[in-house]
C-alpha cells in the first residue's frame, strides 16, 4: 500500500450537501457510525421510539461525531429522505392499494380456496407454501398474516393435524417474499441505494425465493410440526366452512392471478427487453415505460380495479372506499422507509460506507456474505426486516460502485436475506404469529423463529451459489 493509498483510507473526502470537500480522520468517521446504529438500536429497543425518530437522530449523531457542520447533515438526510420518499414511497402507496383491494374483493379468498381444493393430504404443505408466496408478492408480511390465518386453521382442521405443519410453509411464502422480492419496502430501498438493476433482481429474487420458501417452509415443517403438535385455536369459530367470511361473488381465479402477475410481467418484461432488444426500436421503449415500476404498479392497480373490482360486483364508490383504507396504515413504513434513505445518504456524505467499502475490497471477504453479517446484526439488535435492510444498505452502498449488473442485485438479496435472520421477542412478527398459532415463547422459538433463521441462510447460500455463475 502507497502513502496515497494510506491516506486516502484514513483521510476520505467528504463531499457535503453544499458541495464542499472535507477530510475526516477514519478515527472519528468509525465511532460515528458506530455509535449512530448504537443510538438507532437502543432507542427502538430499549425506549420503543419510532424507528422514524431513532433513524433521524442516529442519522443527526453520525453527523455529530464525525464533526460535520450539523446544517450539512440536515442537508443530507433531507435529501436522502425526500428522493426515497419520492421513489419508494410512492411504490409502496400503490403496492399497498393493490394488496387491499385483492384482499376486499375477495380476490385473495378465490386464490387460497382455489389452490387448497385442489391439493391433496400429501400436497398440501407445498400448496400453503404457494398460498403464502402469492398472496405476499404483493400484501405486507403483517397484512398477509391476518389475511391467511382463517385458512391455516381451516386446513389444520380438515387434514387434523398441527397448526404449524400447515401453518410455517404459508409464512415461509410470505415472508421470503417480503425479505427477497420487490415490490416489497426492504429490497426496494435496497435497490434503491445500491442502484440496482429493478428487473434483474426481481428475476434472481424468484429464483433465490423457490428453493429457500421449499427448505424452510414444507420440509422443515415435517420437523416443526412434530416439535411443536398443536391444535389450531378455536378463536375462528368451530371450523364451519363459512368462517371465511368471504364476499357472494368474486373474482375468478384466472382474473386474480391476472391481476396479481401484471405487474411482475411488467418488470420482467423490461428487464428482458433491455437485454435482447436493441436502443431506439419502438418495443424497447414502450417496455422501458411501462416496466418503470411506478407505471408498472400504477397499470396493476388500474387492472385490480376493473378485474379485482368489478369482478366482485364493487362500485366504484367501494373501489374507491377500498383504495383510500389501504393509505393510512402504511404512512408509518414509508416514514421509516424514508428516514432510512436519510440515514444512508448521511452515510455516504461523510465518507464511511467508502471506508467500509475500501476496507472490504482490501481484505478480500466476500461481499456479498459481508452484506449478510451487516444485516443480520442490525436484524437481531431492532428486531426489524425493514430498518436491517435500510440501515445496511446505507451501509454498504459505496460497494456497489463498479460491480456488475448482476452481482448489485445479489449484494441486494444477500441483505434481504440476512434482515429476516431469527425473528425474537423484539420483533412484532414474533408475537403476532405466538398469539395467532396459539404458541409457548418457546414453540414460537422452536417453530416460528427457527423456519425465519433457516430460511436467511438458504436465501444466502443459493446467493452465493448464483455468485459463482453470474
Amino acid at each position: 500500500m502507497t502513502t496515497t493509498d494510506l491516506h486516502g483510507l484514513l483521510f476520505p473526502a467528504l463531499t457535503a450537501a453544499d458541495g464542499a470537500t472535507q477530510s475526516i480522520p477514519a478515527s472519528r468517521l468509525i465511532p460515528a457510525a458506530l455509535l449512530g446504529i448504537a443510538v438507532i438500536v437502543v432507542l427502538i429497543t430499549r425506549f420503543k421510539l419510532h424507528p422514524f425518530l431513532g433513524l433521524t437522530l442516529g442519522s443527526l449523531t453520525v453527523g455529530a461525531v464525525a464533526g460535520v457542520a450539523m446544517g450539512d447533515v440536515v442537508d443530507s438526510f433531507t435529501k436522502g429522505f425526500g428522493s426515497t420518499a419520492a421513489g419508494v414511497g410512492t411504490l409502496i402507496a400503490l403496492g399497498a392499494m393493490f394488496g387491499k383491494l385483492l384482499a376486499d374483493s375477495g380476490g385473495a379468498d378465490e386464490i387460497v380456496d382455489t389452490l387448497i381444493g385442489r391439493s391433496s393430504e400429501r400436497t398440501l404443505p407445498w400448496a400453503m407454501a404457494a398460498v403464502g408466496a402469492i398472496i405476499g408478492l404483493p400484501m405486507f408480511f403483517e397484512i398477509g398474516l391476518v389475511l391467511l390465518m382463517p385458512v391455516i386453521y381451516l386446513v389444520a382442521r380438515r387434514a387434523q393435524v398441527s397448526v404449524v405443519r400447515v401453518g410455517i410453509p404459508a409464512l415461509a411464502g410470505l415472508s421470503a417474499m417480503h425479505g427477497l422480492v420487490p415490490p416489497h419496502p426492504g429490497p426496494l430501498v435496497a435497490i434503491d441505494a445500491l442502484k440496482a438493476n429493478l428487473g434483474l433482481t426481481l428475476m434472481f429474487g424468484v429464483i433465490v425465493a423457490i428453493p429457500t420458501i421449499a427448505v424452510s417452509g414444507p420440509l422443515f415443517a415435517k420437523l416443526a410440526g412434530r416439535w411443536v403438535d398443536v391444535p389450531p385455536p378455536a378463536m375462528f369459530g368451530t371450523g364451519d366452512d363459512d368462517e371465511r367470511g368471504s364476499r357472494e361473488r368474486r373474482p375468478s381465479f384466472g382474473l386474480t392471478m391476472f391481476a396479481v402477475l401484471t405487474p411482475v410481467v411488467l418488470m420482467m418484461g423490461k428487464a428482458l427487453a433491455d437485454i435482447f432488444s436493441s436502443e431506439g426500436t419502438a418495443l424497447r421503449s414502450a417496455l422501458d415505460f411501462i416496466g418503470t415500476p411506478v407505471i408498472a404498479l400504477l397499470i396493476a392497480v388500474l387492472v385490480g380495479m376493473a378485474t379485482l373490482g368489478r369482478g366482485a360486483g364493487m362500485g366504484m364508490k367501494e373501489i374507491s372506499t377500498s383504495l383510500e383504507g389501504s393509505l393510512p396504515p402504511i404512512a408509518g413504513i414509508i416514514l421509516i422507509v424514508a428516514a432510512g434513505g436519510g440515514f444512508k445518504q448521511t452515510l455516504v456524505d461523510t465518507g464511511i460506507g467508502e471506508l467500509v467499502a475500501d476496507w472490504v475490497r482490501s481484505s478480500g471477504i466476500s461481499v456479498l456474505l459481508l452484506a449478510w453479517v451487516v444485516a443480520v446484526l442490525i436484524r437481531l439488535a431492532t428486531g426489524s426486516a425493514t430498518v436491517a435492510t435500510v440501515t445496511a444498505s446505507g451501509i454498504l452502498a459505496p460497494l456497489a460502485t463498479g460491480l456488475p449488473a448482476a452481482q448489485v442485485s445479489l449484494l441486494v438479496l444477500a441483505i434481504g436475506a440476512g434482515s429476516v435472520f431469527f425473528s425474537h421477542v423484539n420483533d412484532a412478527g414474533f408475537w403476532l404469529v405466538k398469539e395467532y398459532f396459539g404458541l409457548s415463547v418457546g414453540q414460537t422459538f422452536k417453530s416460528w423463529s427457527a423456519m425465519e433463521t433457516l430460511l436467511s441462510v438458504t436465501g444466502l447460500v443459493v446467493v452465493l451459489l448464483l455468485g459463482l455463475v453470474v
